[in-house]
């Protein structure tokens, strides 16, 4: 068994060694994508795919909640129409895909591969916005956008993503403030418990804002190896792109009014979150929320009468409580040990004949490896109890590591010495000046992540890279 396990686990580049290698074996090896003969994409194979069904399905669930509904735009967007919102347009351009040809013929005008849909729905919001009583309008949809990156890494940036995005329509700048902020918290709540990934909700700069909007928030989290990933954004357009779409309606007085919007999306980059988060040199470490299965069944000496039929019994039975797998493949249960343990499945539940005999089973756990024994009639009511502790278990790790990942710097010094030793996140206060933004990613690659909601202390009364007064508190930090 133990030769089995150490095939399959050197297969595997340690973490420490050599982060970046590490995460592509455990993509690779986990089956979670392959890559395509399409440079920069990638084919999710079942494995990673069911995990993004898992935050759909869970996303989708809660979107719903608050009033939100599905739709469908358009893959191609026509190049007058992206022309419409200048700043939003150039934002996107050097990302942006053209079609040029349909068939054999030079179309007439080109058509951009959707790279988001702002431009879309504000299209469809022109015509279908009329009256305050039209309003609200809040849309969702799920679908994959191309943007031509020049560096991919599978999950994290390639040239075609699968996402949501939702496109709201408001009559008030305040209605559409409060439905930016919720949405946010909403990725921020599904991020902690179902993921179990802790995030620094906040607000980009001018900066880093996305282009077109009048604000972007942000949820920040960071990775095993100290750098932090946006895993999802909310941004707030004000009128902007109603004015450019002339996109009004007649208020209860009777007036045309701009109608306020935002928009709001989180992408399949949070499975590679997940897996810079929870992962180890084993393999993937999956929270049992999100995980496509969360129990495997390995019979031991399952040639032996009864064995295979009774693991097959006890899958059944689970599969009421649990999404519940059984592995009857010839291979060892050493191999089956591993790669269970590869593929990041919260617990194993071994039987073997003399298990039965007892009337117990040992369950595994994916994220500490304690075996604890259960007795066969009471396994369908003690396992979702202990995947409910490893899903908080796992939290409390993740943040455990993030909060002895931040790190305070009162001057240019300091965060000179912290970003070149301490990886992780940098708390230090701003000027409000883009020059010191320029200057930090120049001179340390560290950008602004966000200016917290929650944690706004006075850590020093001035700017951590030119020394004039400041009263915003920033987190800095290297990220992917």
């Amino acid at each position: 068994m133990a030769n089995d396990k150490k095939k399959l686990v050197e297969a595997i580049t340690s973490m420490e060694d050599d982060f970046a290698q590490w995460y592509t074996d455990v993509v690779k090896k986990a089956e979670l994508i392959d890559y395509s003969s399409v440079k920069g994409c990638m084919i999710i194979k079942p494995a990673g795919y069911g995990i993004w069904e898992n935050i759909q399905k869970e996303l989708d669930i809660r979107f719903k909640e608050t009033g939100v509904e599905n739709v469908y735009m358009p893959l191609f967007i026509p190049e007058s129409l992206l022309q419409r919102e200048k700043d939003h347009v150039e934002g996107f351009v050097p990302e942006v895909a053209w079609v040029t040809h349909g068939g054999l013929n030079e179309l007439q005008e080109r058509l951009c591969v959707r790279p988001t849909s702002e431009t879309l729905f504000c299209d469809f919001y022109h015509d279908l916005i009329q009256s305050y009583r039209d309003l609200p309008k809040l849309y969702n949809q799920w679908c994959s956008v191309v943007r031509w990156e020049k560096e991919t890494r599978p999950f994290l940036r390639s040239r075609e993503f699968l996402w949501q995005e939702g496109h709201t329509a408001h009559a008030t700048a305040e209605e559409a403030k409060e439905r930016t902020i919720q949405m946010l918290n909403l990725y921020a709540d599904f991020c902690e418990e179902v993921l179990a990934m802790p995030v620094i909700r906040g607000q980009k700069t001018e900066k880093e804002k996305f282009a077109g909007a009048e604000a972007t928030y942000t949820i920040e989290a960071l990775m095993h190896d100290g750098k932090a990933l946006q895993s999802g954004t909310s941004h707030n357009f004000g009128d902007g792109f109603a004015r450019a779409f002339e996109i009004q309606y007649t208020d209860k007085e009777n007036k045309l009014q701009y109608v306020h919007q935002t928009s709001w999306g989180l992408s399949t980059r949070l499975i590679g979150g997940i897996i810079m988060v929870h992962g180890d040199d084993s393999g993937l470490v999956l929270p049992p929320r999100i995980a496509p299965v969360q129990a495997v069944v390995i019979p031991i000496q399952q040639r032996k009468e009864g064995v295979l039929e009774k693991a097959k019994e006890i899958c059944a039975a689970l599969g009421k409580v649990c999404r519940a797998k059984l592995d009857d493949s010839d291979k060892s249960p050493g191999w089956k040990f591993s790669e269970q343990e590869m593929r990041g499945i919260p617990v194993r539940i071994e039987l073997g004949p003399k298990d039965i005999e007892a009337g117990k089973c040992v369950v595994v756990r994916r994220d500490t490896r304690e075996k604890i024994e259960v007795a066969l009639d009471e396994l369908s009511a003690k396992l979702p109890q202990i995947l409910e502790t490893i899903q908080s278990d796992m939290f409390a790790r993740a943040k455990a590591h993030r909060d002895a990942h931040i790190w305070d710097a009162h001057n240019y010094e300091e965060l000179k010495e912290i970003a070149e030793h301490k990886p992780g996140f940098i708390r230090g206060m701003w000027c409000g000046e883009q020059a010191c933004e320029d200057k930090l990613k120049e001179d340390f690659t560290v950008t602004s992540r966000c200016m917290p909601f929650h944690d706004q202390e006075q850590i020093a009364d001035t700017c951590v890279c030119c020394g004039k007064p400041a009263h915003r508190l920033v987190y800095w930090g290297k990220s992917y």
